[in-house]
């Protein structure tokens, strides 16, 4: 029996309907900031190795061909600082949306059973609750929630979206200790990890949640959550994977060969070739940051304050003021960003204001914010 639709939200971004509509009057154009959906090119040597791969009359596997899986491997080792991962404990997803939506119902839970997440929040984590019957219960600090045995899932998101914080190694690990002491599995997202803009993230990394220094010399209950949607430029591919747990995964892995949830065969041959490509991933940080760079000087100069930030797509700015006032100033200048209420009532006084839009709309953003004071 499915859920009624009121056992869900609106979706957020209907509510936007207005204020794009008064930006899109303005002289210049709109200048949509709300979606952080990529406007680049997908790498050359990624559509070449889809291309390559477009011959594909059987059914690919659910668990992803072995040259996928280690490609996975050889990524966390040489970007993330995690090594000993079993090809095995790696799973291939369909972006990794549906994964955040499903993994609540997947892992069994249901009524009586609570899944805990970020104060400030993409929405799905919510939905991916309520889906399965359970509870979702935002929190940032541990000890809302440590000691709770109806706490099931602890969702983290670092770098995050909306607020580009990212979480150090030593809070990622009480977060590991709290839950294993309950029985809870820890799902991390980490999408956004190769794109940190200061320090320490830049020198140091992003911590993974399977990073040893976080979860010690054992993956047990844990799964690290990653999509080259932002990284490669792959939205459109919907290609991503979750990785930790031995167990977990190939519980996981059983559901979805029964669900017949499976990353298409040209998806997986574009997904190694992206993994194993690091060039196309730092030309691409570039770009955002030379984006980043001339947004934020023009947001601070509009009289707003941005808050966190260190890493991501986004940029999480203020005017002390509701956010729907403050989509109200931008809609003005022909400017849309996504308002703080869509991350959680913690957020209401921010907006999240993307990088995800080509140099020349970023420009003609930036010159209606410095005149818009």
């Amino acid at each position: 029996m499915g859920l009624h639709p009121g056992a869900l939200p609106d979706f957020p971004w209907d509510s936007l309907t207005p204020y794009i509509a008064r930006a899109s009057a303005h002289p210049d154009g709109i200048v949509n900031l709300s979606v952080g959906t990529p406007v680049d090119p997908t790498p050359r040597v990624v559509r070449e190795a889809l291309a390559a791969a477009a011959d594909a009359p059987g059914y690919p596997t659910t668990h992803g061909t072995l040259a996928l899986r280690e490609a996975v491997v050889d990524w966390f080792a040489r970007r993330r600082g995690v090594s000993g991962i079993d090809p095995a404990a790696v799973l291939p997803t369909v972006g990794s949306k549906e994964f955040v939506a499903l993994l609540p119902a997947l892992l069994g839970l249901g009524a009586g059973d609570i899944v805990v997440h970020p104060a400030a929040a993409y929405p799905t984590y919510d939905v991916g609750a309520r889906l399965a019957g359970a509870t979702p219960m935002p929190a940032d600090a541990v000890s809302d929630w440590a000691g709770n045995p109806a706490v099931k899932l602890v969702w983290v998101n670092s770098p995050s979206n909306p607020t580009g914080a990212v979480a150090s190694r030593e809070y990622l690990a009480d977060v590991v200790g709290a839950a294993r002491s309950i029985g809870a599995v820890v799902a991390s997202d980490e999408c956004y990890a190769e794109l940190p803009w200061n320090e320490p993230f830049v020198s140091d990394g992003v911590a993974s949640i399977l990073d040893p220094a976080v979860c010690g010399d054992s993956h047990e209950s844990l799964l690290a959550v990653y999509s080259l949607s932002k990284q490669s430029n792959l939205a459109g591919y919907r290609a991503a994977f979750t990785a930790g747990d031995p167990q977990i995964i190939a519980g996981l892995l059983e559901t979805r060969k029964h669900a017949g949830m499976i990353v298409p065969a040209p998806v997986q041959a574009a997904t190694v070739a992206a993994l194993c490509d690091d060039t196309h991933v730092a030309a691409q940080r570039e770009v955002y940051r030379a984006r980043r760079e001339v947004l934020s000087a023009a947001i601070r100069e509009a009289g707003f304050r941005i808050d966190a930030s260190d890493a991501g797509l986004y940029l999480w700015a203020t005017r002390s003021e509701n956010c729907w006032q403050t989509l109200d100033f931008l809609a003005h200048h022909g400017i849309v960003a996504a308002p703080g209420e869509f991350y959680g009532s913690a957020a209401a006084n921010h907006v999240r204001i993307a990088l995800t839009a080509t140099d020349e709309r970023i420009s003609a953003a930036a010159r209606r914010l410095v005149k818009a004071r």
